[in-house]
């Protein structure tokens, strides 16, 4: 295991952050805006929101490439005015992670809101509360344990992302070589020992993260039982 560097694990563990920080943001906004809210079109926009979890990964990596690309329309304009290339880039892996989990962060963010009783927030209103205070104060706090479950679903789809990432980011190591592009790499040139030691790394990562949600929410549970009894 001499020959291993542990620069995917680095690398990866970036991606998955700066991505879950990215999809949390928007994810809670966009399903905080849409959620109460009905207009034409709705239905087609949050379709396109879902649409990473039903396409192949190297469909979505695809049609990344090409917007994304040196001639594709962001690519070109990323590349003119801020001198940003995008492909074959750690910027890459990081906008496929995005894409991809995106739609696990909207979907827990929605499940979360819908729950709340809208007459907590309304009740709020007519006391004189802005709408950035009931947000802050009642409809985030209240929603939270869905959002972190989301939250972790994401980062641990995005430490997880190969297929997207490999049509945009490419695998140059050091550079955009995540642990599954390691794995897919290492396998593809017989490093087994390698492919196995990244394996169990990103297993263990996952297992971790799942066991830690897990946890917290049983501890939340408890404790809204014992605080209403």
């Amino acid at each position: 295991m001499n020959d291993v560097h542990y620069s995917p694990l680095f690398l990866s563990l970036k991606v998955a952050a700066i991505s879950t920080s990215v999809v949390f943001i928007a994810g809670v906004l966009f399903a905080h805006l849409l959620v109460r809210r009905n207009f034409f079109g709705k239905s087609f926009l949050e379709s396109f929101f879902l649409l990473p979890l039903v396409l192949p990964p190297t469909v979505v990596g695809f049609g990344l490439l090409v917007l994304f690309g040196k001639n594709g329309w962001v690519g070109s304009w990323l590349l003119t005015w801020f001198d940003i290339q995008v492909v074959f880039s750690w910027i890459g892996a990081v906008i496929a992670s995005i894409v991809v989990s995106f739609p696990l962060m909207y979907q827990s963010a929605v499940a979360s809101f819908e729950s709340l009783d809208p007459r907590l927030e309304n009740a709020a209103r007519t006391m004189g509360a802005s709408e950035w205070r009931v947000f802050w104060t009642i409809s985030f706090p209240l929603a939270w344990p869905g959002l972190l479950a989301g939250l972790v679903l994401s980062f641990a789809r995005g430490l997880g992302e190969f297929g997207a990432t490999l049509m945009l980011a490419g695998y140059i190591p050091g550079k955009t070589d995540t642990i599954p592009m390691a794995i897919y790499f290492a396998v593809q040139s017989g490093h087994m020992e390698t492919a196995t030691f990244w394996v169990t790394i990103i297993v263990a990562l996952g297992f971790s993260t799942i066991m830690w949600l897990n946890w917290w929410t049983k501890r939340n549970v408890r404790r809204f039982a014992k605080d209403h009894t």
